[in-house]
């Protein structure tokens, strides 16, 4: 990590090149601000060390923070090691690297820059510029460590390892690091919120606020002064200035949940500061700047209701620049599992109660839920269950309307009690109605005969390669997943 002196350094660095004398010198340059230097006479050599380096950083142990690599080396250039450390983060070096030269051309240089170098200068060294070119580097590698360290966390909390959370988890990535605005959409209880901090986590706004405001919530004659703020005496009750959420969101992000229910004059509005990047305060007479990151959720079809005339149709595009769909629950499959462990862990960990566990059961009556509340509805149960339990989670534990006749031998007639009169998901298929009650009855014969594959096949009177099969269809893993 650097120090935050103008002239001191705190990192570990790692000088490669052929000549002893030049190893010798940005040792002492180095150590002397107070650097840990490592080095190496070849790019073999240090690439053994680099990889070493890595692998500690993956377990949490300090490691090599910048490198400093000869352009011309025996065997493997340093170019060429630019080259592999490219790859090996998938086209960014995995940490900043310097090339220094003799004989530098304007070709390397470019060749360099292309393959992500850090810096590129030519020898003799001057001292002054190796401090200043490595202090940048480590303030640099401190950066994208930490940024590292926050996508990690966003993306753990948003639990799933189903295609679709994978999928969402790489479009919050590349979408995070950008300035675009992004509308999210989802059904209630998906987690769009979640998805929102994350995506701010993932940006350069990250260490400034985010602010939220669900527009549903604020009364129609309240929202202006919310968003934009107001001059005392504007109205009656405004006894004094007050800032509004896009003046508190300035250098950071504004997150308007449930967009789909702001009225038309608010939209208008918005429009206009999304447009000009300047809001007016009611009762203002001046404008003023904001720079604003806006992302905007919703659990409507905003086409829907900008045909119908109740959305804006340029505000909708303003707002969907980048549009992320979150799946509801019942289309990620395996994720429940995970889910219902977690949320277990969380409700017993915030209610005093020693850890508990899932019986094959109950997670097979869990798992052939269809969630109609997503991952808010499942949170709840959850924490209901840690509560009212007596000990591990059994199927009797599990809500009733949950587990439907789960615990009675009715046949195919258990997996159908989940989809009551009216309760089929919308927009359900035919195929998808089938699977799902299909997948929910092999469910719970597989959780009554304790996930044995050979037992489960005998009373299900089919061949035990089919059942597998089938399993396999039905994205059916053992414990529910």
């Amino acid at each position: 990590m650097v120090d935050d002196a103008n002239t001191g350094l705190a990192g570990t660095i790692l000088v490669i090149d052929d000549e002893r004398n030049i190893r010798r010198t940005l040792r002492m340059v180095l150590e002397g601000e107070g650097a840990t230097v490592l080095d190496a006479e070849t790019a073999e050599a240090g690439l053994k060390l680099i990889e070493q380096s890595l692998a500690d950083s993956a377990a949490g142990l300090p490691g090599i923070e910048v490198v400093m690599a000869d352009v011309l080396l025996p065997g493997m250039s340093g170019l060429q090691l630019l080259e592999k450390l490219s790859a090996i983060g998938e086209g960014v070096p995995p940490l900043p690297v310097i090339l220094i030269s003799g004989h530098a051309t304007v070709s390397d240089a470019v060749r360099a820059t292309r393959l992500g170098a850090f810096d590129f200068f030519e020898k003799p060294l001057a001292r002054d510029r190796v401090v200043v070119s490595v202090r940048n580097a480590l303030r640099h590698h401190a950066s994208e460590a930490e940024l590292r360290s926050l996508r990690a966390r966003a993306r753990r909390e948003l639990i799933g390892e189903s295609k679709p959370m994978l999928e969402l988890q790489r479009q919050i990535t590349k979408v995070g690091a950008t300035r675009a605005r992004v509308l999210i959409e989802g059904e209630s209880g998906t987690g769009k919120e979640l998805v929102a901090r994350a995506i701010h986590e993932a940006s350069e706004r990250r260490a400034n606020a985010f602010i939220k405001v669900n527009c549903a919530a604020i009364p129609r004659e309240l929202i202006e002064s919310e968003l934009f703020g107001h001059e005392r005496g504007a109205f009656t009750g405004a006894t004094g200035q007050k800032r509004g959420l896009f003046e508190l969101a300035h250098d950071g992000t504004l997150f308007l949940d449930e967009i789909g229910d702001m009225d038309l004059n608010a939209q208008a509005k918005v429009l206009r500061v999304l447009q000009s990047g300047e809001l007016m305060r009611v009762g203002g007479e001046k404008p003023i700047k904001v720079d604003v990151r806006v992302l905007a959720a919703t659990h409507r079809n905003l086409k829907e209701q900008v045909q119908a005339g109740e959305f804006r149709e340029d505000l909708y595009f303003r707002l969907a620049v980048v549009p992320i769909v979150v799946p509801p629950l019942r289309e990620r499959e395996g994720d429940v599992a995970l889910l219902c462990r977690h949320y277990l862990d969380i409700g017993c960990r915030e209610n005093g109660i020693s850890p508990k566990r899932i019986a094959p059961a109950a997670q097979a009556a869990l798992d052939a839920h269809a969630w109609p509340g997503n991952v808010r509805e499942l949170r709840n149960v959850m924490e209901r269950m840690a509560i009212l339990s007596d000990g591990d989670i059994e199927l009797d534990d599990v809500p009733q309307d949950i587990r439907g006749d789960a615990g009675e031998e009715s046949g195919t007639g258990d997996a159908l009690v989940q989809f009551g009169e009216g309760a089929v998901p919308p927009g359900m298929s035919l195929k998808a109605f089938r699977d799902s009650v299909e997948r929910a009855f092999i469910l719970q014969r597989l959780g009554e005969h304790g996930w044995n594959v050979s037992k489960t096949s005998e009373a299900l009177d089919v061949e035990r390669t089919h059942l597998h099969k089938k399993m396999k269809l039905l994205g059916i893993a053992r414990g529910g997943g």
